[in-house]
Formats: C-alpha cells, sequence, structure tokens
C-alpha cells in the first residue's frame, strides 16, 4: 500500500508540473480518457477562474479543451427573467476580455444563410494563410447562432432575422481550431437545448494574460433552467502546426505543435 500511494504522489507531481503548477484530473472515465478527452483542472482556492486559467500553457498533443469547477457551470438558473445579452465593455486596450452572458429561448436560433462578411479587427488580429486555409477566425463570444434578433444593445428586437455579426464587443481573436473544432461543439449543444424549447443562460469569456492582446482561450459555460444542460469549460487558443505569440497575436510555423481532433467535432 505504501509503495502504491508513493507511485500516486509521483505521478501527481508530475501532472501538475506539466500545467505549470495546478492540479489536474482527468474526466470521470479515467482509464478511458484520451488526448482528445478534456480534463478537470482543480483551480487553486483564493485566486479567480479568469487569473488561474489566463496562466496555464498548452502542451502540445494534450486536448485543448479543460473542465472547469468539474464541469459545472457557476451560473444560477434562477436569474433567467428576460431574453437579452449582457455585452461588457471593451477594457482600456480594447479587448473583449469581459465575460458577454446570454439569456436565450428557442426564438434567438439563427438561420445561418443569414450571415453577413465580417470586418471587425479585434485585438491581436494578424492572419496568416496555410494552404490557402485561415489560421485566425473572428470569434464571437456569443456565437451568432445563438443571438437572432439580439441587437447590440442586447435587447431583443422581433424585427432582426440574424444573429451578432460585427458587435466589436462580441469578437475577440481566435484560432480557426479553437473556434470550428470545439466552440463549436458546446454552441451545438446549446442551440439544441433552444431547439427542444428550454431556456439557457450561456456565459462566454476570452481569458487574457496580463496586457496580451491575443487570448489565452476562452471559458464557455451554460446551464438551463431545468438542469438538464450543464457545462463548464476553458479551451486553449490554439492552432495545430503553429506557435502563436499571445502578446501581438502574431505567429509561426511550428510542426511540433499538435493539437488532437475531439471526437464529434464538425469539419468545415
Amino acid at each position: 500500500m505504501k509503495h502504491l500511494n508513493k507511485t500516486i504522489f509521483i505521478m501527481a507531481l508530475a501532472i501538475m508540473a506539466i500545467f505549470g503548477g495546478k492540479t489536474v484530473f482527468t474526466d470521470n472515465n479515467s482509464e478511458q480518457h484520451n488526448s482528445t478527452s478534456p480534463a478537470y483542472v482543480n483551480l487553486n482556492s483564493g485566486r479567480s477562474d479568469v487569473s488561474n486559467l489566463a496562466s496555464l500553457n498548452y502542451k502540445p498533443g494534450t486536448s485543448a479543451a479543460i473542465l472547469v469547477n468539474n464541469n459545472k457551470s457557476t451560473l444560477n438558473p434562477k436569474d433567467w427573467k428576460e431574453n437579452k445579452v449582457i455585452y461588457s465593455n471593451l477594457d482600456r486596450l480594447n479587448r473583449t476580455s469581459q465575460p458577454n452572458t446570454a439569456f436565450l429561448e428557442s426564438r434567438n436560433v439563427a438561420n445561418d444563410s443569414l450571415r453577413a462578411r465580417q470586418y471587425i479587427r479585434p485585438t491581436g488580429w494578424h492572419q496568416k494563410f496555410s494552404k490557402g486555409v485561415a489560421i485566425q477566425n473572428r470569434g464571437h463570444l456569443i456565437a451568432y447562432s445563438l443571438s437572432k434578433g439580439m441587437a447590440y444593445t442586447g435587447q431583443y428586437n422581433p424585427n432582426l432575422q440574424s444573429g451578432d455579426q460585427n458587435n466589436p464587443k462580441n469578437l475577440f481573436t481566435q484560432t480557426a481550431f479553437s473556434n470550428q473544432e470545439i466552440q463549436t461543439i458546446y454552441e451545438s449543444k446549446v442551440r439544441e437545448a433552444l431547439r427542444q424549447g428550454k431556456k439557457v443562460i450561456y456565459q462566454a469569456q476570452a481569458i487574457f494574460n496580463g496586457n496580451d492582446l491575443m487570448a489565452k482561450g476562452v471559458q464557455l459555460q451554460a446551464v438551463s433552467t431545468d438542469g438538464s444542460l450543464n457545462f463548464n469549460v476553458f479551451i486553449f487558443n490554439v492552432q495545430p502546426g503553429f506557435q502563436l505569440n499571445y502578446a501581438d497575436g502574431t505567429s509561426r510555423v511550428d510542426r511540433s505543435m499538435t493539437v488532437p481532433t475531439p471526437a464529434g467535432a464538425p469539419h468545415f
């Protein structure tokens, strides 16, 4: 038994070293855990989630999604009172560093065919292409597909048929992989709940480290008023084959940067 405890302790120290001293546990199905499965990070008490998440560094080859608070949202379903979005103001560096919170219902599911061209240049925007494919997206905090009828003020307007597209308070520089391969998985969960007639509180926050102009990642959490939908995740802002400079958003080719695609990820 002493030998077993010593082995477990050594393994724990190794995992902590990988994540910069943060204690990380695999999810409940630890025996089936692989590099595409989210890990659970036990955030240090006494520090905010934002401070803890901003200090994490992605390790190539591991899951780009981390479960926060044991995958349980900190949002309160009882706060749902009115169909609206609370858009936070940009900070002093013009970043979307504060959370945007949406109180959603089925009428907010947008028709994708009504999308318009995006033109906002969020902080850290330095577009680059790999084999003709963009590596950066203008990432929405509250997804276009979840914001039909929402004005820039956050109030619902039935005359608006499309979702949020070019609201500076809702866009950040996000890698194409983070946006299209991972974030969309969680947005789909919210969208499906809305289509089932559920009411959902959904919150997204781009996490910046210090004065960086490009976010380290994005924290997404949601809870439905009936409790059937409940998640809390952090998604690293990473792109396979590229090393990112989060201070300014520039990038360079790095073939050692491998990022596994999660099971069930859509492809665009």
